[in-house]
């Protein structure tokens, strides 16, 4: 039943001169598409960062995600980019040790950057060492300490 139904279907579209390809098709020869026509994924996803004005802000997150290839092992165990903003880059380290050396390091990131983004994207380095805050855990006495203290 199922294969007369399609084979009426087929002399159908026959009749109106509607049937279905037998030969591949042809890809078009100029690169204009319409807009639903189905396109490549990274054409397409390049094609909304151009229009969005977004193809800095994904190089400088395709860097970050990228750090340890571009810096070194070495350096990205201790280092890691924290944000970037009118051409400067903030860089945290996990102690003033690694801090200083970052900074010494400076022009040579910089340099290293813009091979990756682009001459003149990044400017400047700006390093922050080790941030402490608050301290996990139970309550904390406050107020003086000393021989008071010790024999309340």
């Amino acid at each position: 039943m199922a294969r007369e139904k399609l084979a009426q279907a087929k002399a159908d579209a026959a009749k109106r001169g509607q049937l279905p390809r037998r030969e591949p098709r042809r890809r078009a020869s100029g690169p204009r598409r319409e807009s639903g026509d189905p396109q490549l994924f990274g054409r397409a996803i390049r094609d909304l960062l151009a229009d969005r004005g977004w193809e800095r802000p994904a190089a400088v997150g395709g860097v970050f995600g990228r750090w340890a290839d571009i810096v070194g092992p070495d350096l990205a165990a201790h280092t890691k980019p924290e944000g970037f903003e009118d051409g400067e880059v903030l860089i945290a380290a996990d102690s003033t040790a690694w801090a200083t050396q970052v900074r010494l390091l400076a022009r040579t990131l910089v340099r290293r950057l813009n091979e990756e983004l682009g001459e003149g994207t990044v400017t400047r380095v700006k390093v922050r060492g080790p941030q402490h805050g608050p301290r996990p855990g139970g309550l904390r006495v406050t107020g003086s300490r000393g021989p008071g203290d010790t024999y309340g």
